[in-house]
């Protein structure tokens, strides 16, 4: 029986990966062992592409130039499954490049990725992207028309990538990928020079038996590992667990360690999407109110010196309401009139309008407690989502006369009058507005939400 369907009885999985841990861990100091760990079993995983239904990406990335990431990803060209290094490509070259065999795709390793995908590029690459997207997944093919024959092509694009680069990469492809975030050499950290010439062969046997090994055991196709992780990041990780299964030791325990360390701190490093920071940031605003005005409610977002809105408009200055509106409308919530129990009417937002994405998009922390909310699933401790607070001297304040109405709010009627009642507020009622500086109560208020002797 040929190679390719029994690996030879030397070749135990464990001690190879620890062969190859040590190579790499000679010319490459990586930031941690869990870092380390996940790189080994992903230059393994690339050997056995055939077998996976997802073809997991690595991102390999600094904040600076010399700390490791080429050297780190000239490593993984010696071990890794056909190498395909580019610095640069454009999408119909690598869509000919991995043909229509799964297990002779190449491995893409794409070096200063920032040049392509960072700031400087402008988004001029979206098809390179699209493509490292899509051949995330089997069977999503690239669909192209040829005009000489009258008929749509599809170009398969399932192949294992790897990329590295400074700063971050784009979020669709690092949702797909291992992050490692790759930093310079300290005092007393010494590594080997690598030269291919020299130090490529002996790679170069190890990649040889990593391809035996793991093209050896086609079982590996049905393999389902318990997942310490869920949904997106299961499917990244499933390829990489499942090497470390088959290999026994102590790999299976050091892979789901790996993937718990990793996914923490790419979750911790990720930034938060806009509109859900104002999801959260409003959660906290709301406080114990059951509705705002949308006056009050833009005052108390601004007045956080450390959240966005203060300056989120285009020239620097505090949201407005239209744009809050807009922010808010993916999610299906809109301002409406609502009577308050001081009897003044004005446009604004109740907290049950909120409740729902509430629910499903900030779930992570309580708003006033900071604690955490129980989840289905895993006992994982997950880093906390940050929270923002209200300044201590804002206090809550009620919509009055001088706040219920802005040159940005229209009027309640095309006349301008009163309008009608309105939706009225029921639950607790609120307390009156009160002073900024002394916090006593405002007989009236001119929208300063202060006493003349106190401002």
């Amino acid at each position: 029986m040929s190679t390719e369907r029994r690996a030879p009885a030397e070749i135990n999985g464990a001690e190879l990966l620890d062969r190859v841990r040590a190579a790499v861990t000679r010319y490459v100091i990586l930031p941690s062992d869990a870092a380390t760990d996940a790189f080994v079993l992903w230059v393994a995983a690339t050997h056995g592409l055939k077998f996976w239904t997802h073809a997991t990406r690595m991102v390999i990335r600094a904040p600076e130039k010399r700390c490791g990431k080429s050297r780190l990803l000239d490593v993984g060209e010696a071990l890794s499954w056909k190498p395909l290094v580019t610095v640069n490509a454009s999408p119909s070259a690598i869509y000919r490049s991995i043909g229509d065999v799964d297990e002779d795709a190449p491995t893409i390793l794409i070096d200063e990725a920032d040049t392509i995908f960072g700031p400087n590029a402008q988004g001029a690459n979206e098809d390179l992207r699209g493509l490292l997207n899509a051949g995330f997944g089997r069977g999503r093919a690239a669909l192209r028309y040829d005009a000489a024959t009258r008929q749509v092509e599809e170009i398969p694009t399932f192949a294992m990538a790897g990329m590295a680069g400074i700063g971050t990469m784009p979020d669709t492809i690092e949702d797909r990928a291992i992050v490692i975030r790759m930093r310079r050499r300290g005092p007393g950290e010494k590594v080997a020079p690598y030269r291919a010439k020299r130090d490529g062969p002996p790679l170069g046997r190890l990649r040889a038996e990593l391809n035996r090994w793991v093209r050896s055991h086609p079982e590996l196709e049905h393999a389902e590992p318990v997942m310490p992780v869920e949904d997106r990041a299961a499917d990244t990780w499933e390829p990489l667990i499942a090497i470390a299964d088959l290999a026994g030791g102590d790999w299976p325990e050091r892979a789901r360690a790996a993937c718990l360390a990793l996914e923490a701190e790419k979750e911790a490093n990720t930034d938060m999407p806009i509109q859900v920071r104002l999801l959260i940031d409003i959660r906290a605003a709301f406080e114990d109110d059951e509705a705002l005005a949308t006056s009050t409610l833009l005052m108390r977002l601004t007045s956080d010196d450390e959240a966005p809105w203060a300056a989120y408009g285009n020239r620097g200055d505090a949201i407005t309401p239209m744009q809050l509106g807009r922010l808010l409308r993916e999610y299906d919530i809109r301002p409406g009139n609502i009577r308050f129990p001081n009897g003044i009417q004005a446009k604004g937002y109740t907290r049950e309008a909120f409740a729902d994405a509430w629910s499903r998009y900030c779930p992570e922390v309580l708003a006033e407690s900071g604690q955490d909310v129980e989840a289905d699933g895993p006992a994982t401790a997950w880093p906390e989502q940050p929270q923002t607070f209200l300044h201590p001297s804002l206090g809550r304040l009620e919509p009055s006369h001088g706040t219920d109405r802005d040159e940005s709010t229209p009027p309640l009627t095309s006349g301008g009058t009163a309008g009608t009642a309105g939706t009225p507020l029921t639950g607790t009622p609120t307390s009156p507005a009160v002073c900024i500086h002394c916090r006593k109560p405002l007989s009236y208020d001119d929208g300063s939400h202060t006493h003349p002797a106190c401002a």
